[in-house]
């Protein structure tokens, strides 16, 4: 089954995170286990939330909001997809991940096909 990790951080910690986790390598270290071992699909960091939009167009009328539409400090600043035996085993490698151990949390969805 192919799972969605939706990494929460706190924004203003998101420059901090990324020279970290850039220089001691855990990032890297954990793409390359879980690519080389076929779990890793895709991911991608986000940029930061004042170049997004929220987008509504019901019944015809455009609604467009600057940012996302969150009461909160966390925003998603990345994800990944990967693809795992069960929900247990998709725990075990986000719980690896630098986001989970040191900045912030990590969202798992299952992606339904």
């Amino acid at each position: 089954m192919k799972y969605l990790l939706l990494h929460h951080v706190v924004e203003d910690t998101l420059p901090i995170a990324r020279a970290e986790v850039a220089a001691d390598g855990s990032l890297a270290a954990w793409l390359n286990e879980t690519t080389a071992s076929g779990v890793n699909l895709d991911g991608a960091q986000l940029e930061a939330t004042d170049n997004a939009a929220i987008v509504d167009n019901r019944d015809g009328e455009l609604m467009i909001t600057d940012g996302p539409f969150t009461e909160t400090k966390e925003q998603i600043a990345g994800f990944d997809i990967i693809e795992c035996a069960d929900l247990s085993e998709a725990i075990k490698i986000a719980a690896r991940h630098p986001t989970a151990r040191r900045y912030g949390r990590i969202e798992i969805r299952g992606i339904w096909d």
